[in-house]
């Protein structure tokens, strides 16, 4: 008997457990990394686990039923999963975590664990962590991944991803919504922080997390600003995860480009991080004489001697050799009368740039409710120069008529510095008064910026004279100037004798001149004066929810000081004041479905050196302006995949323009007012989780709707502002194949269409609308992975900006570059 009772105990016993079911799964981010100490728990008990080193997980001894897991990470969004356990058996899971960046961070300091092309949250906008659907304004981004699966190393190359963006020129040159956006004089931001860059050279994207703008003016966080938008450059941040990846590319016009991304922690604790980026480029062009070559090392390092206190040290050092290329210049109207190769340099032509950024940043959390961030960003800038560039106009021949084949050519040489530091502190508090929350922002920042004294600059231009000296020709005075005879075409010319040789477009005279034969004149506008301005900024900001309802509202108060003769015995400050509101709403329809408006401000100081130039017809009134904005921010597929709609209105009186002035070149007009209304549309994410997309289309209306008091000018009103393309879109996809034959092979495909501009305010100059189709395949073999990517696949011919049918800029015809990166 005492034996068969054992036996119905074993017997019992061992049904019991057959009839308990176990959970074993594995958690990993967006990426496919498995994610350590994750906690998961089952809903409504105290029972759970956290995830191994290599993320799995298991809960066993489970009864059979429905179990709804919630799964936790620092640093990701938390996720509710529902599973069923069946008797005696194993319910296998795998689940992905997406990564929050909501959690006490206030400013750009913690690394990016995202790796899709799509971003969740923006700083830039409010200066708090805010959802971007959360936020009344079109913000438009491009990830480090995009940029590393399309091959962009260069700014321009970043921001065709964007709707509304354009570039102007070859430089740091865009069009932003049709508003002009340079980087030598208007408003950047690095880190969220006020920076400028040399203007002639576009930044370089290796060492950046993300590239993002916000379109219409940020005037009432930032001060003084485009009112199309405005350009925040964010660098790789350390994270706690050792990562590390080296990648090789070749390609044509004999590219070589070496980069490294190197991230960890120093010490055990993980309160000593670091980050190393590394880029190497040698480059040439297809355009004659032209080449680049950078250097790229941006280090940073993140402190963290408590939980709730990180410091942050940034330095990006850019050193840059290279030639200014100023265009490709064309006879009379005919754009294809000479090669997009088409360059005016001499041979020993240079442009040698320094660039360095440094950013210390403190963010401190008093409590989880309140913090304090304090920062500094100091930009450098060294500028060493000698040009032969177009005078902007043809040769002449004696009796003053142009001649179609030579245009008349200057140089410059130039040498100067710049430097600028905007100190910035703001104080954070979140706080919840019965059923409203609250996002109070209160700020001081302070700018300074200076063009030293010691800068110069020597110009050689015009026609020989006889005593010596050159001018500007003038066929009245003839006898006074040198002549030679000029024979194109088996037809002899007298013209007079240029101090710079013209360049003749069907010789095409790239050679070796020498600079110490002509006659300079040494000049003190433009980068050659000493400058100075300041800004001193005082705002507050308070983000109020109500249920679906959130308001945004932002004022700000400016000082800008601008040193007029600075250094000189006639330095006189001119001080100017400026009040900038700024007001938004968001309404959520649905769960994945906002509707937002917003309504803003900007101001923008003439900049200091047209000011200060005597030839430039100055002083001028600043520039102002206003936007209304609405729009739809929506989520589909779980959160993957975002589509956007911006409806904008903007208005901006007092811009200048050059004036298109033969003898004075430097002369500027202030326009009465312009306007730009347009419509917008952008997705972004992932349709499956192995395919990526990118599309966006822009109508954009932006012309001259008072031309000012000159009857002159009244000819320009209604033309389209110069380099704002009224229809503009783009397209990019990467799938990457899941078959098992297949697997590691992905490919991408996509292309940009933009229509015809205006150059200048000359509605006869026009460049043609064209659409270029790109294509790239990736293969990965476990750490290695080969890239090719083929750019302008048709060959079309074109061109991304110009200022006139003398000074073109043409894109690149067919390329290819092949890349092989290791991630270790």
């Amino acid at each position: 008997m005492k034996h068969f009772f054992t036996v119905c105990l074993l017997f019992y016993g061992t049904t019991l457990f057959a009839q308990r079911g176990v959970i074993t799964g594995t958690i990993s981010d967006e990426s496919g990394k498995a994610i350590e100490s994750a906690h998961v728990q089952i809903g409504g008990t105290d029972k759970g686990t956290s995830t191994s080193a290599t993320g799995d997980f298991q809960l066993s001894n489970l009864q059979p039923g429905s179990y709804q897991l919630i799964v936790t990470g620092v640093g990701y969004q938390t996720i509710k999963h529902s599973v069923t356990v069946s008797e005696g058996k194993e319910a296998t899971i795998k689940l992905v975590l997406r990564e929050s960046m909501q959690q006490l961070q206030t400013v750009e300091i913690v690394g990016r664990k995202e790796t899709t092309y799509k971003n969740d949250v923006s700083f830039i906008a409010s200066k708090t962590a805010t959802p971007l659907k959360d936020i009344p304004q079109s913000i438009a981004y491009v990830t480090k991944e995009v940029m590393r699966d399309q091959g962009v190393f260069t700014m321009g190359d970043a921001v065709k991803n964007m709707s509304g963006v354009n570039q102007f020129t070859f430089y740091d040159d865009l069009t932003i919504r049709g508003f002009r956006m340079n980087g030598g004089s208007t408003t950047q931001l690095f880190n969220g922080l006020r920076t400028f860059s040399g203007f002639w050279k576009q930044s370089p994207v290796n060492y950046l997390e993300r590239v993002e703008v916000v379109k219409g003016a940020a005037s009432a966080l930032y001060g003084n600003s485009s009112p199309g938008g405005t350009i925040n450059r964010v660098t790789k941040k350390p994270l706690t995860t050792p990562q590390k990846s080296l990648m090789f590319t070749m390609g044509s016009f004999n590219t070589t480009r070496v980069l490294a991304d190197f991230t960890g922690p120093m010490n055990d604790a993980k309160t000593l991080l670091y980050r190393l980026n590394i880029g190497y480029v040698d480059a040439q062009s297809f355009r004659n004489l032209q080449f680049d070559k950078n250097l790229v090392i941006a280090p940073s390092v993140s402190f963290l001697p408590t939980d709730r206190t990180r410091i942050n040290v940034d330095l990006v050092y850019n050193k840059s050799n290279s030639r200014l290329d100023r265009g490709q210049s064309v006879r009379g109207n005919d754009l294809y009368s000479s090669s997009i190769a088409t360059a005016l340099n001499a041979v020993n032509d240079y442009l040698n740039q320094d660039t360095y950024l440094i950013t210390t940043s403190l963010n401190h959390q008093f409590s989880p409710r309140t913090s304090i961030n304090l920062a500094h960003l100091r930009t450098g800038y060294t500028e060493d120069l000698l040009e032969h560039r177009s005078s902007n106009v043809n040769a002449v021949d004696s009796a003053g008529v142009a001649i179609e084949n030579l245009v008349g050519r200057q140089v410059f040489v130039r040498q100067t510095k710049s430097f600028m530091d905007n100190l910035s502190v703001f104080l954070n508090h979140n706080a919840t008064l019965g059923k409203t929350e609250h996002k109070l922002v209160v700020g001081y920042d302070y700018i300074q910026s200076t063009t030293p004294k010691g800068a110069g600059q020597q110009t050689a231009s015009g026609y020989l004279l006889k005593a010596g000296g050159s001018a500007a020709y003038n066929p009245r005075q003839a006898s006074l100037y040198q002549f030679y005879t000029y024979t194109s075409n088996g037809v002899s010319r007298s013209i007079p004798r240029p101090n710079v040789p013209s360049y003749d477009l069907t010789l095409q005279n790239n050679i070796l001149e020498d600079p110490t034969k002509y006659t300079y004149a040494s000049v003190t506008n433009n980068a050659t004066s000493a400058t100075f301005y300041s800004l001193h900024g005082l705002y507050v900001q308070e983000q109020l929810k109500i249920s679906r309802l959130q308001l945004l509202l932002g004022l700000r108060f400016d000082t800008y000081i601008d040193k007029k003769g600075y250094t000189t015995t006639a330095e006189t400050p001119v001080t100017q004041h400026a009040l900038l509101p700024r007001i938004g709403a968001v309404f959520t329809l649905t769960p994945n479905v906002n509707v937002y408006g917003t309504y803003t401000k900007g101001y923008n100081p003439q900049d200091p050196t047209t000011q200060s130039d005597p030839l430039s017809g100055g002083p001028f009134d600043p520039i102002r302006s206003s936007l209304l904005e609405a729009g739809l921010k929506t989520e589909w597929l779980d959160g993957r995949l975002v589509a956007n709609l911006a409806l904008y209105d903007i208005t901006q009186s007092n811009t200048l323009y050059s004036a298109n002035a033969a003898n004075n070149p430097n002369l500027m007009i202030a326009i009465g007012q312009e306007r730009a209304r347009g419509v917008e549309f952008d997705v972004t994410g992932n349709l499956l989780p192995n395919w990526n997309l990118i599309a966006t289309y822009s109508y954009n209306d932006a012309k001259i709707t008072d031309a000012g008091t000159r009857s002159t000018d009244q000819v320009l009103v209604n033309l389209q502002k110069p380099n704002a393309p009224k229809h503009q879109g783009s397209l990019w996809t990467k799938y990457v194949f899941t078959a098992p034959a297949l697997k590691g092979l992905g490919i991408g495909f996509g292309g940009n269409f933009v229509d015809q501009r205006n150059l200048s305010l000359n509605n006869t100059q026009t460049i043609p609308a064209y659409t270029l189709l790109n294509a790239a395949a990736y293969y990965r073999i476990d750490k290695f992975q080969l890239q090719l990517n083929v750019n302008n696949l048709t060959n079309a011919t074109y061109w991304v900006g110009g200022y006139d049918y003398l000074r073109l800029f043409p894109g690149a015809p067919r390329n290819l570059m092949t890349t092989v990166s290791y991630t270790f």
